[in-house]
């Protein structure tokens, strides 16, 4: 368990006690979204029942934030793709987008 908040740390949803798994908000360092939560754990069931070896890749989920001006994201940060691609092989597009409510 991390001290710091409380949540617990796996390696492929298994935590460091036998036979013992953890999956969605309760893990550490992982995103906390239902449906995420849901597909790891149809993914674990399918490799402890099913046969099965497939893990749940966090790398790519899309993410969204639900404030007065929502956003969205998928896959690495800028910086996260300089780091592991080379900034010379990263091509960065930004736009801006008038919410349709501030034009009334």
């Amino acid at each position: 368990v991390a001290h710091d908040n409380g949540k617990v740390k796996v390696s492929h949803e298994l935590t460091n006690v036998p036979h013992i798994y953890a999956i969605g908000d309760v893990v550490y360092g992982q995103l906390e979204l239902t449906p995420v939560a849901i597909h790891a754990g149809k993914l674990l069931a399918r490799r402890l029942y099913g046969g099965e070896s497939r893990t749940m890749d966090y790398s790519n989920v899309p993410t969204t934030v639900f404030t007065p001006l929502e956003y969205g994201s998928c896959g690495l940060t800028e910086e996260e793709a300089d780091n592991q691609l080379g900034a010379e092989n990263v091509e960065v597009y930004s736009t801006f987008y008038k919410p349709t409510e501030w034009t009334v």
